[in-house]
């Protein structure tokens, strides 16, 4: 500023001091004679020349520095608006959704919002013009700041700062700003045309009388597949059975049928809804984005579905192929299993009743670890929720299995303990009766008299279990009967007797041979236990029935009588006591 003060008094004085010389001129003009004066007038003219001559190497140095000053001001300013350029938010100038260029400087009075707002207005209002030219755009520049011009519309202005911000020079700006919006022009006219919007009216009235004609037959395609069904309950359809039990009676199909064409209508309805939508709006320029977007809302889904398919295929492969490997395995040790449960292969230490069971279990640690190795590859096993709900689901499941586990593992320890076996006669406290069913949970016993009794393996371990039938099958299982008899009779003789009705009962085996036990000698009768070998216990009751009717046939031949403990006997001639044969029916 003080070398501007400066430069403008130089120019001032030197102004005055011309203005003097031209006074000395005239005077010199007026007296030609003075030759003194003559002389006096031309070194004031040449002192003049010389101070004129000195004033201007100053401005040119004073010019020089400012220049200078002016550059460096430029440079500064410059990197501040670089320090600037990522926190500040430029203002777009959006036309009919397309964004041309941006604005980060104001101008005039007006915001960087404003003045975008303003140039999309003045771009729109031009490119909506009949007949407009959009070459004609020119640059119009001045010391301050160019300007794009179309006719009497100045479109917008660009401003030093506008340059800076750009990292250009005002006119780079400018002429690239130019090419943007004439551009923008063109897609304007050819958007607004009349001929674009004839066009335009015709093929809506086209869409809407095509989905109208395709609504009015899907309507009676609707009617028509109604009174099809309608005559198919009464000719072609017929009621579902499993077995005895109707799934399905004809009214129920009549009803799902009608349901299904119901469903089958709405989602053909929403299918001309999709297609008919997008099209309406695609068929106006201005509305074609948001036909783009409709379309896009409705094909983005479905193809992420179909990449996702896509892209899931390798991991599908690798499922298949762990699925059938361990399909092929489980089928392997099915087959090894059965020959080992008909004893057609031997291994030593392991039993035939071992082995579906054995099976069974391998076969469920084998889908476990299948499962396991699966779980990476399905789709969702990385997000959170996915894991959160499978823990959830094994948390429940351990906390409310815990005897149903119990029941299990006491299961498999029974299957291995073989206790007993399908078919085995049984004895478990109070019960007694066949082994119907052995399950990873529970037993099933049928008693004699026909009662499924189901007793849970955890009280198996628990409790003392008696298998008749293994006995008999390894042993021989040993049957027994007390008889009371009068001292009165030899103890051989009741002996001899005891073992051959022993012998006579259907059931009981020569070799062991049965032998007689005197267990009480009490004072008025002896008591004597016949012990007899069996070999088949689910007999065991009706060999017991046989033996009690042998010895009391025996008995009843040799005379004998059988006292119980309260039978008091006395001799007076009245008749015996002997069970009579019934009389023959006539």
């Amino acid at each position: 500023m003080i070398a501007v003060g400066c430069l403008l008094s130089l120019v001032k004085t030197n102004g005055q001091e011309l203005l003097g010389n031209d006074t000395l001129v005239a005077v010199a003009d007026s007296v030609v004679t003075d030759s003194a004066l003559i002389s006096e007038l031309t070194a004031q003219m040449e002192d003049a020349r010389l101070r004129e001559t000195e004033l201007n190497a100053e401005i040119a140095h004073l010019r020089m520095q400012l220049f200078a000053g002016d550059s460096l001001r430029r440079e500064t300013f410059r990197a501040h608006i670089d320090s600037l350029r990522e926190a500040t938010p430029g203002a777009w100038v959006v036309v009919e959704e397309d964004s041309l260029f941006m604005f980060y400087a104001k101008h005039g009075g007006l915001t960087s919002k404003e003045r975008a707002l303003r140039a999309s207005k003045e771009i729109t209002q031009v490119g909506k013009l009949l007949g407009v030219q959009p070459d004609s755009v020119y640059v119009s520049a001045n010391e301050f700041e160019t300007d794009l011009v179309y006719g009497d519309y100045i479109i917008l202005s660009v401003t030093d700062i506008d340059a800076v911000w750009a990292g250009k020079s005002r006119e780079e700006l400018a002429v690239e700003m130019r090419e943007v919006v004439v551009e923008e022009l063109y897609v304007l006219k050819k958007n607004h045309s009349l001929w674009v919007l004839i066009r335009s009216i015709i093929s809506l009235i086209i869409i809407l009388v095509a989905v109208g004609i395709a609504i009015k037959l899907l309507n009676i395609g609707y009617r028509r597949l109604l009174r099809l069904i309608d005559k198919w309950s009464e000719t072609k359809l017929h009621p579902i059975y499993i077995q005895k039990l109707e799934i399905l009676d004809i009214h129920r199909q009549t009803v799902i049928l009608r349901g299904a064409a119901n469903v089958v209508r709405l989602l053909l309805d929403l299918v001309i809804i999709l297609v008919a939508v997008p099209l309406i709006f695609s068929v106006f320029p201005p509305t074609e984005k948001i036909a783009r977007t409709i379309i896009s809302y409705i094909w983005n889904p479905c193809r992420d579905i179909l990449m996702d398919i896509v892209d899931y295929i390798p991991n599908l492969f690798v499922i298949c192929v762990i699925c059938i490997a361990i399909r092929f395995i489980v089928k392997l040790l099915r087959y090894v299993a059965v020959q080992l449960s008909e004893d057609r292969l031997h291994i030593n230490g392991f039993f035939p009743d071992w082995a579906m069971p054995t099976f069974y279990i391998i076969r469920f640690l084998l889908y476990a670890f299948g499962i396991a190795m699966i779980y990476p590859y399905l789709p969702g096993s990385n997000s959170g929720v996915f894991q959160g709900i499978s823990v959830f689901i094994g948390l429940i499941v351990s906390i409310g299995s815990s005897g149903a586990i119990g029941n299990v593992i006491a299961g498999l320890v029974i299957t291995y303990m073989r206790p007993f076996r399908i078919g085995d006669r049984i004895e478990l406290q109070n019960t007694s009766g066949d082994v119907i069913e052995k399950t990873p949970f529970v037993t099933r016993i049928r008693t004699v008299k026909n009662e499924i009794v189901t007793v849970p393996n955890s009280f198996i371990m628990t409790t003392q279990t008696v298998n008749l039938t293994e006995s008999a099958r390894q042993y021989g299982l040993i049957i027994h009967c007390d008889v009371n008899v009068s001292y009165t009779y030899h103890w051989r003789r009741i002996y001899n007797l005891l073992i051959e009705a022993a012998l006579d009962t259907r059931g009981v085996v020569d070799d062991p041979r049965p032998f007689v036990l005197q267990t009480t000698l009490g004072n008025d009768y002896g008591i004597y236990q016949i012990n007899a070998y069996i070999r088949d216990a689910n007999l065991l009751p009706d060999i017991y029935s046989d033996l009690n009717v042998s010895i009391q046939n025996v008995f009843n031949r040799e005379g004998i009588e059988i006292l119980s403990p309260h039978y008091i006997s006395t001799r007076d001639g009245s008749p015996s006591t002997l069970c009579q044969e019934p009389a023959p029916a006539e």
